[in-house]
């Protein structure tokens, strides 16, 4: 679309060149910016504050979804070893000394009470998976089990949960317990008395006594015979519907309007279908495209429920890689099918009879690249993706198909052959960390800015875009460098990325008439804007900077010039004109003076200020620790002819027009 200008009569009456200052050090340097309020630019579409969600590491498991409990369904066989994990060291910048390190579970975390080989792992008539660990109790009053440690536990905080039991009714009773110390009193039970050769399942409910990152919950009998669990789960009692209410509360005030999922490379792996029905009975797997376990306790329905709560619409990615067409089709009619449709007669048996009606699709994800599960030459994948759209839409004919794009080839090829069949194209940007801070920053303007010359030069020489209005979803965009303190792929970041992702926002301003969607990558732990602890969640840097922006800068952008050296400058409008937003970069460990000039509007003499920054360009956030970068905000009086603006920051400015 071209770019729009315009202003209210009343505005342009006004339009006086207004010079505003804020006192500060006389030997800032000192930058000149000009911001035409009259040149305005396609209004910034709410959907660039999108998040990204997979199933990789600790961002679902271990980070957003409340289990406690690993390996609940017995993927790994309860073998009496002691649990073990691969370790990888914190990255060279934990500079606290504090960086946790990524551990990997590779054998069971259960571990067995009493002799070991009280223990085995029955394949037959399995409750979950491939098998279930069935304990033989010796008798003579003495006790055997399974129990897990390393349990995150705040006093006086309540724990519930559920376990399927099954046995000798002589095995009876079975005590499940949560401790939180070695003593006799430090725990807290609750007792099956009855068993039979049905697994029933059993409500828990605890209550911690005491603090503690190494608490346990045993399950043990002293009966005669065996008896079976065939799952066990175990959450903080103020989860919400299955999230941890620590980090929905973060995921609330980050309010991002839509969240990608299931993937990523795993989609490309993934069946859907293992992801619905009873929580307990859907099978782990290991992950198709990742390390670790896929639990299958988070599908669609869990999915949809999050986006719920917190406000946001789904963007479903469907499986191009070992899927296509038919379960893609299938899974459409799931989300968005009829009731009496056979899918949607599945989705109501599951408890939703009503269509979730997702709106946003994401036709595959990276089909480009050879680690892609399913990969296949571009000539092949173009029919592959035609079909697979024809299929959706013959299904929700009002679906929004975002496709596959990498810009080069691939897009090209993608937009000249497959323009019929998308709504969107996708693009994934990340950047590594630099020497210097101002290198480190501005790359990822840099690398939006070619994303979008490319699309531009598409638009240009693409008879198949005539007429059309294709806009880049940058569905997946971040920063990616460091050692893994939160679990795989699970980096630290720090003040100076937030200074990046803050001039990757002000680029998708400047080019709002090109992208529509972006989708930071990824929300929790894995290259997270929030981190989380076994009790504990906080925003990271770079989550701070999407929150600031998504609720104080404006939706029509203005045009800003001058000679800004290192300094990443954007304003915008608000919706309701009646504030100027601006918001200013200074990746420079100086500060620098702003003589700002209005052309075309006159604001007031106070302005609301929200700033970023730390103490040096290594300033980061732990959570449950006092923050090392927060959003500092405050009301100033303009005086004179110059706003300070301090070094390593970003600031956001809210002017009202008089």
């Amino acid at each position: 679309m071209k770019k729009r200008y315009s202003l209210p009569l009343a505005l342009l009456l006004m339009g006086l060149a207004v010079s505003a200052v804020l006192s500060g050090a006389d030997t800032a340097e000192s930058v000149a910016v000009r911001i035409d309020a009259l040149k305005t630019a396609e209004p910034i579409s709410p959907y660039v504050y999108g998040q990204f969600i997979e199933h990789l590491g600790r961002c679902i498991y271990g980070g957003l979804w409340a289990e406690m409990l690993e390996d609940r369904k017995f993927y790994y066989p309860v073998t009496g070893e002691a649990p073990a994990w691969e370790m990888f060291t914190p990255g060279p910048r934990s500079w606290d000394g504090e960086g946790h390190p990524y551990e990997l579970l590779v054998r069971s975390p259960w571990m067995v009470i009493g002799d070991a080989s009280a223990v085995t792992m029955q394949k037959q008539n399995s409750y979950v998976g491939e098998h279930t660990p069935e304990v033989r109790l010796p008798g003579n009053g003495r006790r055997a089990g399974i129990q897990q440690q390393r349990l995150g536990l705040v006093s006086g905080k309540r724990y519930t949960g559920r376990i399927a039991l099954s046995g000798d009714p002589a095995a009876a009773p079975i005590e499940v317990s949560l401790a939180w110390g070695g003593g006799a009193g430090d725990r807290a039970t609750v007792t099956v008395e009855r068993l039979r050769s049905g697994y029933v399942t059993v409500p828990l409910a605890f209550t911690s006594g005491g603090t503690t990152d190494n608490g346990r919950l045993e399950i043990a009998g002293r009966g005669e015979g065996s008896f079976l669990v065939g799952t066990v789960s175990l959450m903080p009692a103020d989860n919400v519907r299955g999230w941890r209410s620590d980090t929905v509360a973060l995921l609330k005030e980050l309010n991002a309007p839509v969240y990608r999922w299931p993937g990523g490379n795993f989609v490309s792996g993934y069946e859907w279908k293992e992801g619905i029905g009873d929580p307990d009975r859907r099978p782990p797997r290991k992950n198709p495209a990742w390390k670790g376990v896929e639990h299958n306790d988070v599908g669609i329905h869990e999915f949809m429920d999050l986006c719920r709560e917190i406000g946001a619409e789904p963007f479903i990615a469907v499986n191009t890689g070992l899927g296509g067409a038919a379960g893609a089709a299938e899974e459409v009619e799931y989300v968005n099918g009829a009731v009496d449709a056979p899918m949607g007669a599945l989705r109501a048996k599951n408890g939703h009879p009503n269509p979730f009606g997702a709106r946003w699709w994401a036709i595959g994800n990276e089909m480009f690249g050879d680690w892609q599960l399913g990969h296949m030459p571009l000539t092949e994948y173009l029919k592959k993706h035609r079909g697979v759209v024809d299929a959706m839409r013959a299904v929700d004919p009002a679906i929004q198909s975002i496709a596959v794009g990498q810009a080069g080839e691939w897009s090209r090829e993608m937009l000249a052959n497959c323009a019929d069949h998308m709504e969107l194209l996708s693009e994934h940007l990340y950047w590594q960390d630099r020497d210097d801070v101002e290198s480190h920053v501005a790359q990822i303007p840099q690398g939006i800015r070619r994303v979008a010359d490319a699309h531009r030069k598409y638009r240009e020489e693409l008879p198949s875009l005539a007429g059309k209005d294709i806009r880049i979803a940058l569905d997946e965009w971040n920063y990616w460098y460091g050692g893994n303190e939160y679990g795989e792929l699970g980096v630290r970041y720090f003040l100076q990325d937030a200074l990046g992702i803050a001039a990757g926002l002000h680029e998708m301003f400047r080019q709002s008439d090109l992208f529509f969607m972006a989708n930071y990558a990824q929300t929790v732990n894995v290259i997270g804007a929030i981190k989380t602890t076994k009790t504990a969640a906080e925003f990271e840097p770079t989550g701070l900077v999407l929150k600031l922006y998504r609720r104080r800068f404006g939706k029509i952008p203005v045009r800003v010039s001058g000679d800004l050296g290192s300094l990443d400058i954007a304003a915008a409008w608000t919706q309701d004109r009646n504030y100027l937003t601006v918001a200013v970069v200074n990746p420079a460990s100086e500060p620098r003076s702003l003589v700002l000039e209005t052309a075309g509007v006159k604001i007031g003499s106070k302005a609301g200020m929200w700033k970023i920054s730390g103490k040096n360009r290594w300033a980061h956030n732990l959570p449950g620790r006092k923050r090392g970068v927060d959003i500092e905000a405050e009301t100033l009086e303009i005086k004179d002819k110059r706003i300070e603006v301090s070094p390593l920051s970003v600031t956001l400015y809210s002017f009202p027009v008089l």
